[in-house]
């Protein structure tokens, strides 16, 4: 059978194809097939095949780079794989179609677990690949250059399971890479970072120290890095010779480094941190317990808070404190029980996001890199998330996930990140429905310019419940078995093994966030334009 089906296959080809095609994919398949690998490289490119099946990786990276402040580089690149997908498989595939290698032809254990059935001619998955990597370099080289050995990666990986012929993939990321670029000549990408968004608050004096003296800055080096920034403490060094910085150790505790910084007999006069939002939220905790103001210098991945309070790098964060120009933010305090409440700078929520940060902080240790570890984190739990039940304020819900942002945010933003006005005196609650995996990945990535056309996509639910309040109690249930965890600014308050201990036992544990107005005195440079309003 297999002699008569290979036959039968080559016959097809010789119809379609000229031969040097015939002869270069043969060469190809042949010198693929005969590479004796280990059984974890395998195993490896199969899972990377798989991964990238109906575009799941790229809607994860596209959610990263979303949640990172890169939207309209994760729009292009989403817009791009959709129509490439759609040219591929509703026009190309049905004109010139194709057969696929024969199964005897490939090792056993590369071959995938369903072998696919539709035509080869062009791949799919290289075609996606292509036109996400490439729509996204339009928007932002730098990240493109990134993605891209991994969309080669995919392209690779369709040779190596047997699912495609050389020209097969060479079609699809021609075809790829094609459709990014009729899209960018449509619609004019603008490369670069996307611009600081109008800093919210009214402007504040505060202490100045234009050479850093009095100055007590903590840097956390495990917080990630920005792929595009050079390392801020250069700058504060240079900008701030009289102030004291003081490097982080993987076993010390933030907090009780700033505390024993609180307790000397001359204790600093300004407390500043380079980190990410989870370090930013434990100093700005010590920074209100001793009523001095905060100095954020972005040194994180993600830097939310930063970016709403005006201060995208270490240079502006300087001059702000050089000239005594700051403002007074709202922050929120997160109690679970009789214990001390954690202060929240940005949101916090319960469901598929604290899953996602769990699972990355144990990838993290192990990967050493924070960036890979999400992205491999986000597709273990789009893979494997259960719906988490919740009681808010006394009703009874089955969630994705629970978000409790500070500040009115954009109505279409189901998981609100990044809070957009520093004083707003609200807390902005957004709860997102159980549905499908694929649906909550999407409506967490994306924002208010996309999320119409995603709804006609049918990628996202139609409604997310959304109101404003200034205290929310949830009380959290069991999920197989135990409660799941709590997060916070990027960082777990409650993890899973936390909240099934004694203190947190079943059926949950109840914890209320409620909204602090004007508690935290942040420098940031002032404003000399015309506030904008809120969302109403």
């Amino acid at each position: 059978m297999g002699v008569v089906t290979g036959v039968r296959v080559a016959v097809r080809r010789a119809r379609l194809l000229p031969p040097w095609v015939q002869r270069a994919d043969a060469a190809a398949a042949r010198r693929v097939n005969g590479w004796h690998s280990h059984p974890h490289v395998d195993r490896f490119w199969s899972r990377l095949t798989g991964f990238a099946d109906k575009g799941v990786l790229w809607f994860t990276i596209a959610g990263v780079l979303a949640v990172v402040g890169r939207r309209r580089a994760a729009a292009r690149g989403i817009l791009s794989l959709t129509a490439a997908s759609a040219l591929t498989n509703l026009i190309a595939k049905r004109i010139f179609g194709g057969d696929r290698p024969t199964l005897e032809d490939i090792p056993i254990g590369r071959r995938l677990p369903v072998q696919p059935s539709s035509r080869t001619f062009p791949s799919g998955h290289s075609a996606s690949a292509a036109a996400f990597a490439t729509g996204v370099a339009l928007e932002s080289p730098r990240i493109g250059a990134a993605i891209a050995p991994v969309a080669l990666g995919v392209a690779y990986s369709r040779l190596h399971v047997g699912a495609h012929w050389l020209s097969d993939v060479v079609g699809g990321i021609t075809i790829g890479a094609g459709v990014a670029a009729v899209g960018a000549a449509v619609v004019r990408p603008r490369p670069g970072p996307p611009p600081t968004p109008l800093p919210a608050g009214a402007d504040r004096e505060l202490p100045a120290s234009p050479e850093g003296e009095g100055v007590f800055v903590v840097a956390n080096r495990s917080s990630g890095t920005s792929i595009v920034r050079t390392d801020p403490l250069d700058v504060v060094r240079d900008r701030l010779p009289l102030a004291e910085v003081r490097i982080l150790d993987d076993d010390e505790d933030l907090g009780e480094v700033v505390r024993d910084a609180l307790a000397r007999t001359t204790p600093p006069r300004v407390l500043g941190i380079c980190g990410g939002d989870g370090s930013v939220a434990a100093v700005a905790h010590e920074a209100r317990r001793a009523g001095v103001p905060l100095l954020v210098v972005p040194g994180g991945t993600f830097n939310h808070f930063a970016r709403t309070a005006g201060v995208p790098s270490a240079e502006v964060a300087a001059e702000a404190l050089q000239r005594g120009e700051g403002v007074r933010a709202d922050v929120a305090e997160l109690a679970f029980g009789d214990a001390d409440p954690i202060t929240v700078i940005n949101a916090a929520s319960v469901g598929i996001y604290p899953d996602f940060v769990q699972a990355r902080e144990v990838l993290q240790r192990r990967l050493g890199n924070k960036w890979l570890a999400g992205v491999v984190a986000a597709e273990r739990v789009l893979r494997r998330a259960q719906p988490t039940t919740v009681v808010v304020d006394g009703r009874r819900a089955q969630v994705w996930t629970l978000f409790i942002g500070l500040g009115r945010n954009d109505r279409d933003t189901p998981a609100p990140l990044q809070r957009q006005y520093l004083d707003d005196g609200l807390l902005d609650v957004r709860i997102l429905h159980a549905g499908s995996h694929l649906r909550a990945i999407a409506s967490l990535a994306f924002g208010r310019r996309t999320a119409g056309l995603l709804r006609r996509l049918r990628l996202i639910p139609e409604r997310v419940e959304a109101y404003t309040d200034t205290e929310v109690t949830v009380d959290v249930r069991p999920r197989g078995g135990q409660p799941p965890g709590f997060a916070h600014d990027g960082e777990l308050a409650v993890d899973e093994p936390a909240a099934a201990s004694a203190d947190l036992s079943a059926p949950g544990y109840r914890t209320t966030v409620r909204l602090v107005p004007g508690a935290l005195d942040v420098y940031r440079p002032a404003v000399r334009t015309t506030r904008m309003e809120g969302p109403r």
